[in-house]
Order: structure tokens, then sequence, then C-alpha cells
């Protein structure tokens, strides 16, 4: 059941722009209520223990590898090739919290953030120490459009009868 002001059953919803809610967060990040800083830690612990678990599965399919003696060389490739992908993931991932990231290229780079899962479960693990990942981002987003909107309601003061006509 939703507040209501007292004026004929009208919720009591501010008017303007809403915050766009973040993953896991909601919209707790605008005023960081309702559990946000035990989301942000439960999120940090949570996203380093899936990397540490991503890292044992690899290193299982690692061992897989050796088991059936396919050379060294295959080995030192899938080594590198998970390493890339993890450094290109973390570093898109990244960046992908400071500004949004162009459609196109992220379906491109699906496939590479799917092997690289971990440099992605990394980044979101390391961004939580500073603000909830891409926060910032939303944040400046919304306060634009909180000042666009207060710039568009706002009356003129003054008497508009006195108003000089153009002629």
């Amino acid at each position: 059941m939703s507040a209501e002001n007292g004026k004929n059953g009208i919720p009591d919803v501010p008017a303007g722009p809403r915050p766009e809610p973040l993953r896991f967060y909601g919209t707790t990040w605008v005023h960081h209520d309702n559990g946000y800083t035990v989301r942000r830690a439960g999120l940090a612990v949570g996203s380093l223990a899936v990397a540490a678990a991503a890292c044992f599965v690899l290193r299982v399919a690692y061992q897989g590898l050796q088991i059936a003696d396919i050379g060294s060389f295959v080995s030192l490739l899938m080594i590198v090739m998970f390493a890339i992908c993890s450094a290109l993931a973390f570093r898109h991932t990244w960046s992908g919290f400071t500004s949004r990231p162009d459609p196109d290229r992220q379906a491109s780079m699906r496939g590479l953030l799917a092997i690289g899962f971990v440099g992605s479960l990394l980044a979101y693990f390391f961004r939580t120490f500073t603000e909830a990942p891409g926060e910032k981002l939303h944040r400046a987003e919304y306060e634009k459009a909180r000042e666009e909107y207060e710039k568009r309601t706002t009356r003129r003061s003054g008497n508009p009868t006195k108003k000089r006509r153009r002629k």
C-alpha cells in the first residue's frame, strides 16, 4: 500500500525523473538506505567467492587437459587465452561502470566476456570498495535529469500582466 498525500487518494510520489535501479541494489544507491552498505559488503564477498570458485573450476579443466596429455603448447595456449580474455573483460567491465557501453561493441564482445568472466567478477569486486558498480554513472545521469526537470518547472516571478509586449 502506497503512502497518500491526503488529496483524493493520490500517491505521494515526487514528481519528475525517477532513478534507474541498479542490479542487486534497486534504488537504494540514491540515498544509501535500506541496507545499501550491507549489500555492498555482501556483494563484494560474493563476487570474490564466485571468482575463486571459477578459478577452481578452471584449474580442474586444466588438470583434465594435463591428464589427456594433449601437449604443452595447447596447455599454454589455454592459459594465455584465459589470461588475455580475463584482462580484456576486466577492462571492459570497469569502463562500463563509468560510461554507457556501445550496444554493437557489447554484442561483438559477448563471447570474449563469457570466456573472461573471472575478470568481470574481479572488476565487480574491486568496484564495490568505492561504490555500487555503476552508481557514479547513474547518479550523474539522475542529477542531470533532475536539474533539467527543475529548470523546466521553475516559474517566473513577477506579475505577468506587466510583461512588456514586443512590437
